[in-house]
């Protein structure tokens, strides 16, 4: 009996986690930005990064609002959905890592203690579980240098 409830179990969790997994909705329009950094900008150590957002708000991870959501950052590493996991990044949660950073509290700005060099880095805005939104609401990747 307790076969049969473990399969039950891991075949139903295999259909309903794709259905969970990236479809918090995003309003037309939703768009997140750096205020204060351009693509090619020279910028000194530590890089103070504030993020912009327009058309939705911000709340902590956890937390259930319609047209909401919270900050991370990806440092040094290719846009959301051509990463190593490809696609499949747009429908599950954003690791926790030194090129994916939470700002679950709900934080709208970081200072970074980047190495001197070039960096890339893109925003994107994440669900109460750190799922990219549908559409992913994600803001073009800029380059910049650090001296």
């Amino acid at each position: 009996m307790t076969r049969i409830a473990a399969l039950i179990t891991a075949g139903l969790l295999a259909v309903a986690a794709p259905a969970l997994a990236g479809d918090t909705p995003a309003p037309e329009g939703a768009d997140v930005y750096f205020v204060n950094l351009s693509d090619g900008a020279t910028v000194e150590a530590p890089v103070t990064v504030v993020f912009g957002l327009k058309g939705m708000g911000v709340a902590p991870a956890g937390t259930e609002k319609e047209n909401t959501g919270h900050h991370h950052v990806l440092v040094d590493r290719p846009p959301l959905g051509e990463g190593p996991d490809g696609a499949e990044e747009l429908n599950t949660s954003l690791p926790a890592d030194e090129n994916h950073i939470h700002f679950g509290g709900g934080q709208t700005q970081v200072s970074l203690d980047l190495e001197p060099g070039e960096h890339t880095l893109q925003l994107v805005l994440g669900d109460m579980n750190h799922v990219p939104h549908d559409p992913p609401v994600t803001s073009e990747v800029i380059t910049i240098t650090v001296e």
